[in-house]
């Protein structure tokens, strides 16, 4: 499957509409992917160890969407099998008091990944260009100039060998009705359930062109947004999966040489002499 179909370089001209959120690419059924999936998990789990061996290059992962679009799941699905000593998941909520004081990036970029490290952001600094946005506390002026700080923002993170992968979970309005009712009607989900989701949906359109202007705004060919249809939560965790995993494969990461001392401790034991306690 070639996933360029959901890839937004630079220059797109994006309309969401475009995109299927029910697409899955041909593949009818998850049975159909799943010995790919377990090759990809593993795949994962080398690039992640390559990734923390050699701390050339930290990983940022970037996922936004809608209320319901599985930013929690996916990154529960996708990251479930590697090292969590190398791997940090954050949630971007309201800023705090102390945050809101300080420019918008300030608290994104005390939580960047250090090279060896991934980090997952589940929503991030785009919030401060889209719900702001949405519901007027600052105005198209002011989010195209925040749009701009962003792609410089990101530019820089790569200049300094942090990878940014960003992923728009795209669900459908219906997907999304049907599982805000899955939460109130289902007493183990009550706890998911905010009833300013409900308010957030009669901004549905809003959104929608908001998220349009922020990926196109930002999608650069070395920074690029990937448009994920994910009414089918199989196909959305397989294709931010395989995405991951193929970006990753292309840092070309390679274990480190051993220092002088290892090598030459190595050359003992080969020639059969006990060095014995350090």
């Amino acid at each position: 499957m070639n996933l360029n179909r959901y890839r937004i370089g630079a220059d797109a001209k994006l309309k969401l509409k475009a995109f299927d959120p029910a697409d899955t690419n041909g593949i009818e059924d998850k049975k159909q992917i799943e010995d790919e999936q377990r090759e990809l998990l593993g795949r994962l789990e080398e690039q992640q160890e390559r990734l923390f061996a050699s701390r050339t290059h930290g990983v940022l992962i970037v996922f936004q969407g809608m209320d319901c679009s599985g930013k929690d799941g996916v990154i529960k699905k996708v990251f479930r099998g590697i090292d969590p000593g190398g791997f940090r998941a954050y949630s971007f909520k309201k800023p705090t008091d102390e945050e809101a004081q300080h420019d918008f990036l300030w608290r994104t970029h005390r939580s960047v990944p250090a090279r060896g490290c991934m980090t997952a952001f589940n929503r991030s600094y785009y919030e401060e260009a889209l719900i702001t946005r949405v519901h007027g506390s600052i105005d198209d002026k002011e989010a195209r100039r925040r749009l701009k700080a962003i792609r410089h923002f990101e530019e820089m993170l790569e200049s300094q060998q942090i990878r940014v992968l960003k992923f728009f979970l795209h669900i459908s309005p219906e997907f999304q009705l049907e599982k805000l009712r899955d939460r109130m009607e289902n007493p183990e989900k009550w706890w998911k359930f905010d009833p300013n989701d409900l308010e957030e949906r009669k901004h549905w359109k809003e959104y929608q062109s908001a998220y349009e202007d922020a990926i196109r705004r930002t999608a650069t060919d070395a920074s690029p947004w990937h448009v994920v249809p994910s009414d089918n939560r199989w196909f959305r965790n397989y294709v931010v999966l395989r995405t991951l995993v193929e970006e990753l494969e292309k840092l070309e990461l390679s274990y480190p040489q051993p220092h002088e001392e290892v090598a030459s401790r190595m050359d003992e034991l080969r020639d059969g002499i006990d060095p014995g306690p350090a």
